[in-house]
């Protein structure tokens, strides 16, 4: 039986596809056009950056900054909650979907990767990839250069120290540094 489905379906189901389905250069054309304009947007017009950033993210919630330099493959696939504050050079690879909660502080040069390729260095040579979700948790804190993984969830108010590469999910309430990050303590209730 044939798959007759688009490459852009198979990566919205969070399978295998390769990048090369004209809706997703389109979407992706779209996501780099709205980066830039928000990238080279006076930093003082708070209104003109919340509306690009409403117009690119699949939700942008109230009281919620991005400092640019901002970077994403189509910005739908990413939802920001309320209260969150990124600070300069975030970079949200959103292939898979990016969740990001309430109150979140994101730290100078924090990357977001979701997508994934193959070990098998044939079907990376044909461009195969896919993706695994990040959700970030309410009141979570990633210090400055936190690399996070596809397919990583962190929990609600933990804290990740800077430079710390999240490989695997993280609880709530705790705090993980290092490389890859593991849990150095758990936070009082």
């Amino acid at each position: 039986m044939t798959d007759e489905r688009t490459m852009r379906d198979r990566m919205l189901a969070g399978e295998e596809y390769v990048a090369d389905d004209p809706d997703l250069a389109r979407e992706n054309a779209r996501a780099q056009a709205l980066t830039h304009a928000y990238n080279t947007t006076d930093p003082t017009d708070r209104d003109r950056l919340r509306a690009l950033m409403t117009e690119l993210l699949g939700s942008f919630g109230e009281g919620s900054t991005i400092l640019p330099p901002f970077r994403c493959d189509y910005g739908y696939r990413t939802t920001v909650g309320a209260r969150v504050f990124a600070n300069f050079g975030l970079v949200c690879l959103d292939v898979g979907p990016v969740t990001i909660g309430d109150d979140v502080q994101i730290g100078p040069g924090v990357q977001l990767l979701t997508p994934t390729h193959p070990i098998d260095p044939v079907r990376r040579r044909e461009r195969w990839e896919g993706s695994a979700p990040i959700t970030i948790g309410d009141g979570v804190w990633l210090g400055g250069g936190v690399v996070v993984l596809p397919g990583v969830t962190i929990g609600r108010d933990t804290v990740v120290g800077a430079g710390s590469v999240v490989t695997r999910d993280l609880p709530p309430r705790v705090v993980a540094v290092g490389n890859p990050a593991r849990v150095v303590r758990e936070l009082d209730a």
